[in-house]
């Protein structure tokens, strides 16, 4: 028969008896079942092709894969995105135009075997799927005749989009990763607060590109952001050119500068700017820095040379004169409290070094332990106000609170009393007795202090005010007697204790014929 014969040329061996005995009984056979036969036969003849290796792979497969039916759940398949190789969702418009469109152009001998796919092995024979063709379409056709069950229905006991392809998400998702940005997008960006790289910008064209859109988008953070870009990746000479011109990104470098601390690029700035007042200025900022008093001494006399201002130099001077005096007076105030000899420092123990104090701390200080020194001594209180051309207001404020915290009240007294030149004694307060009145209460003074300053104090009003407030009584009568005000006198009696002497006096005064009353 045909098929012997066939089957005679590709073994080269002639056939056996019991073959041509088998052939002769399967003759009267049609040609689909001996095909049926042929390929369900555990035997098979020797062929050169590979084809009968492919179809033995597949055939495994398919028998592995449909092993997992019996313990899968089916309806889990719906729950995964299934998107074509072109990334576009399987079932959306573009993928049904694409999908046609590559159906359309196969060939007849395509269609014939997508058409014959209830039999397992024309897979073997199917074309290489294009980009149009679906991931998911391919292995899912559980519902049609013959096809195999779909990956993922075998895994559904697994979340579904840990399986589910990604090849959907936007194009527009994986810019962030390829840093495929414009400069305004890339500024944009940075405004919302994403994650953005600017190392793709390696020319100077776009690297000023972006800091001008920095600028144009009024942004503070974005353009620090982009100047510490520039600062890192150009060099000193071409960012401070480039800046020049562009005042708003310079002084936001300026102040970046200064608040990270960085003196040594802000004073190679400041040089190449030509602004010398502010090169000198940064320069002095950095005895901030130096915590020994003997250095920053020096460092501060060498900063005196300096392109300041005239105000600016006589600062610069009066600062290194005052921390010259306090390393002798620290030198010299350490020894005798160490000594123990003198009472002040017995009774009333440093609490802190004076080094690096400002002036007013220094001037208390002087009046707290050295106030009846000689103008002549470095730690003479009269000494530093004529030094440093302090104020007789600040100088006489800061005596009067030293002293009154010592309970020296023979010192505050002589410190407001004065002589003219025919050698009258008078009481004059640079700061308004109001207010030594205030400081003296608030060190805890005695009744008859305060009354004899606040009758000091020239306005009635304040002096009532201030008489009431602090309880000194006597004061408050003799104001009203003054004013011949009869109502406020009877107001205040009832403030008084009863039985004391001021309900007394004001009794007296209430019932006495001389004073004419005003009401």
């Amino acid at each position: 028969t045909t098929t012997g014969l066939i089957l005679f040329f590709q073994s080269g061996r002639p056939l056996g008896a019991g073959v041509r005995l088998g052939m002769g009984l399967r003759m009267n056979r049609t040609k689909g079942d001996e095909e049926e036969y042929w390929n369900s036969s555990k035997f098979k003849a020797f062929t050169f092709d590979d084809e009968d290796d492919e179809l033995s792979q597949l055939k495994e497969s398919k028998r592995a894969v449909n092993s997992l039916r019996d313990f899968v759940d089916d309806d889990d398949d719906d729950d995964l995105e299934r998107v074509s190789w072109s990334g576009e969702p399987v079932g959306s418009i573009s993928w049904s135009i694409k999908e046609t469109a590559g159906n359309s152009g196969s060939s007849h001998e395509g269609r014939e075997q997508l058409k014959s796919r209830n039999s397992f092995s024309s897979y073997a024979q199917l074309p290489k799927p294009t980009s149009t063709y679906s991931l998911s379409s391919f292995f899912r056709g559980r519902t049609r005749p013959g096809s195999f069950q779909s990956l993922s229905d075998a895994l559904s006991d697994t979340p579904a989009k840990s399986y589910a392809p990604e090849l959907g998400r936007p194009k527009g998702e994986y810019r962030d990763y390829s840093n495929d940005w414009s400069p305004s997008d890339t500024v944009r960006r940075l405004r919302k607060g994403k994650v953005c790289s600017l190392e793709r910008f390696r020319s100077l064209q776009d690297k000023l590109q972006l800091l001008e859109e920095a600028v144009s988008m009024h942004d503070g953070n974005v353009i620090t952001a982009v100047l510490i870009f520039l600062k890192r990746t150009l060099s000193k000479e071409i960012l401070f050119r480039e800046l020049e011109v562009r005042q708003v990104a310079l002084r936001h470098l300026i102040h970046f500068l200064k608040e990270i601390g960085d003196q040594k690029l802000l004073l190679d700035l400041f040089r190449f700017l030509d602004r010398t007042e502010e090169l000198a200025l940064s320069h002095y900022r950095e005895h901030l820095n130096i915590q020994d008093p003997d250095k920053r001494k020096e460092f501060l006399k060498t900063c005196i040379g300096l392109p300041f201002s005239a105000e600016d130099s006589a600062h610069i001077q009066d600062h290194y004169t005052l921390l010259e005096r306090q390393i002798i007076i620290e030198a010299n105030d350490r020894h005798l409290e160490s000594a123990g000899q003198t009472e002040i420092f017995r009774k009333h123990p440093r609490k802190a070094s004076i080094l690096n104090m400002p002036l007013v701390t220094t001037l208390f200080y002087s009046c707290f332990y050295h106030y009846t020194e000689a103008e002549g001594t470095f730690s003479s209180p009269v000494n530093l106000k004529k030094t440093f051309k302090i104020p007789d207001k600040q100088y006489v404020l800061t005596a009067l609170a030293a002293r009154a915290k010592l309970r020296a009240w023979n010192d505050v007294d002589a410190l407001f009393t004065t002589k003219n030149w025919l050698g009258y004694t008078k009481k004059r307060a640079p700061i308004g007795f109001h207010r030594v009145v205030e400081i003296l209460h608030k060190n805890n003074a005695p009744v008859q202090i305060l009354q004899e300053y606040v009758n000091l104090v020239e306005d009635v009003d304040t002096k009532l005010n201030l008489a009431t407030k602090f309880k000194c009584h006597d004061v408050v009568i003799d104001t009203c007697r003054d004013l011949k005000d009869r109502q406020q006198l009877l107001a205040y009696r009832s403030k008084v204790d009863k039985g004391s002497a001021e309900e007394e006096k004001i009794d007296a005064l209430l019932s006495s014929s001389q004073i004419r009353w005003k009401n």
